[in-house]
């Protein structure tokens, strides 16, 4: 008598960082830039997100891949023309609970799936990663191959565009709602010079300081807004921040387009560096993480 089916499942999630020095006890991943779904079969099928939240009218895409009774592991991605991951056009459906047919063929979506942890009665949490992915290979539902960790997977996603890999403990369990160090995502990073324009207050521990800096570079147009950035700062390079920033204060703002959220303006004296994933198609940066001030560069010499 196989044991009952757990239901909803949190995902398992993975830890930010560099590839691991131990490389072959790892496998890789490419890293799929869409929306975690755990695809329930038993019987019927059911589809939810993290938190338990329901997806199976919002993606009816997925289908049951002829299996009776498992739970799978996986990616929702939307695919630009070049058949690569695209969060812009993932927004169009991520929000829509019983999407239109209309809404359905301009933005399909796909289903990556990279876990298996339920199969036949019989729960795989405490089953090995490299075990529970010889057994999802079995069914033969598309699943994306995984890599060995001396592999150069992580050259080849930043030469495809793409944003990273999951480097995967071969031995490691799956621990459900956890974030673990067994696994850890490595994500392509591109660095650049911004202009700061201005600051986002902060909340709760940055309260009375900078929650994020508003981003900018020249265009034709002006100073052009390309994003905020709130992560990459130390509590001491906040402080120095607000100091700096603090004596060019101004009341409106610098940027040629509209800005989200309220904001507090500054002249654009400043040029800082980010790193990042990708530029997204509304030219925006994504995924912006703060580096250092560049006070050898000139503000008129970050362009677009």
């Amino acid at each position: 008598m196989g044991q009952p089916m757990p239901y909803p499942v949190e995902p398992m999630l993975a830890v930010a960082g560099d590839l691991p020095a131990d490389r072959d006890r790892y496998g890789l991943e490419v890293k799929w830039d869409g929306i975690r779904a755990l695809v329930h079969l038993d019987g019927g099928m059911r589809v939810t997100g993290r938190h338990g939240v329901e997806y199976t009218r919002r993606y009816p895409e997925i289908s049951g891949f002829g299996i009776k009774n498992a739970i799978i592991d996986g990616e929702v991605v939307a695919l630009d023309p070049h058949g690569r991951p695209s969060f812009i056009r993932l927004q169009h459906r991520m929000h829509l609970t019983d999407p239109d047919p209309a809404t359905l063929r301009l933005y399909p979506v796909t289903y990556m799936p990279f876990d298996l942890l339920y199969l036949d009665g019989m729960p795989l949490f405490d089953l090995a990663y490299r075990d529970r992915r010889a057994l999802l290979d079995e069914l033969d539902i598309g699943a994306p191959p995984y890599f060995p960790g001396e592999s150069d997977l992580l050259t080849a996603t930043s030469e495809q565009g793409l944003e990273g890999v999951v480097a995967k403990r071969l031995d490691s369990p799956y621990r459900p709602g956890t974030r673990s160090p067994w696994w850890i995502k490595v994500k392509n990073l591109t660095a650049r010079e911004v202009v700061i324009g201005g600051w986002k207050p902060g909340k709760g521990r940055r309260s009375g300081g900078i929650g994020s800096l508003v981003m900018g570079v020249f265009t034709p147009a002006g100073l052009t807004y390309v994003g905020h950035v709130g992560t990459g700062f130390t509590d001491t390079v906040l402080d120095d921040l607000y100091g700096a920033l603090r004596p060019l204060e101004i009341r409106d703002s610098p940027f040629s387009n509209q800005v989200p959220w309220r904001n507090r303006w500054v002249r654009p004296d400043l040029v800082g560096e980010v790193a990042y994933t990708m530029w997204t198609d509304e030219q925006r940066l994504r995924h912006p993480v703060w580096r250092r001030l560049r006070p050898d560069k000139l503000p008129a010499e970050v362009t677009l």
